[in-house]
């Protein structure tokens, strides 16, 4: 499903202990350990994104504009009509123009997860980390950071390209290659810091919406 791909990719964006020492690139792994240092003091973040969907031999090239909020290991995804919602144990994915309402109990284990709050960090466990070099782009002085899945047969993905504004010290662009030809890039447009966002903030309200359909997908 597209919106679990999307998932996949934010957890690439907000997931550093790299299972095989001489596998790790000391640059590469200090500039993330940077970025994650940074990111960890802050109790909440709001990002505005754009997601873009790539993918040649199909010709599909699709792209939109969201927003992620994330407090802890709690966070909402508004993006492409599907409000997500996840108070760190039970997730409510919120389809507007369907008005239905699923509620399940995500595996994070899984690859094709997604939890935003582990953008940041996502580097840390799974995968092999190599500095591939510095750039100027989009008006912006850029690391360029490549993963590699550890467990290359059993992984979807072949490859992730994480690009860092080098002042801000903040990642600027994800973009996960797939197998199947898939290409999902996430660009951070913006990002605030330490807003205030209650828990009840991370809950599906169905007092709100009292005309949707609930559906229980929890065993």
């Amino acid at each position: 499903m597209m919106m679990k791909n999307i998932f996949s990719v934010f957890l690439i964006l907000f997931i550093a202990n790299i299972a095989i020492a001489q596998e790790i690139d000391t640059k590469a792994k200090k500039i993330l350990d940077d970025v994650a240092a940074i990111n960890k003091k802050q109790k909440t973040q709001e990002i505005t994104f754009t997601f873009s969907l790539d993918n040649a031999q199909e010709d599909i090239k699709e792209t939109s504009k969201g927003k992620a909020w994330v407090k802890g290991d709690k966070y909402k995804v508004d993006l492409m009509g599907v409000e997500t919602y996840y108070d760190g144990k039970t997730m409510w994915s919120f389809l507007k123009e369907d008005k239905e309402v699923n509620i399940s109990t995500p595996d994070m284990e899984d690859e094709n997860s997604f939890n935003p709050s582990k953008i940041f960090t996502m580097y840390q466990t799974g995968y092999k980390i190599k500095f591939i070099r510095e750039m100027f782009q989009y008006g912006r002085a850029l690391y360029i950071i490549d993963l590699y899945p550890i467990k290359v047969k059993e992984s979807e993905i072949t490859r992730v390209r994480i690009k860092i504004d080098k002042d801000k010290k903040q990642i600027y662009q994800i973009v996960r290659f797939g197998r199947n030809g898939n290409v999902y890039t996430i660009s951070l447009i913006k990002t605030i810091a330490n807003k205030v966002l209650a828990d009840s903030f991370f809950v599906f309200n169905k007092a709100k919406h009292p005309d949707v359909e609930i559906v229980d997908l929890r065993d």
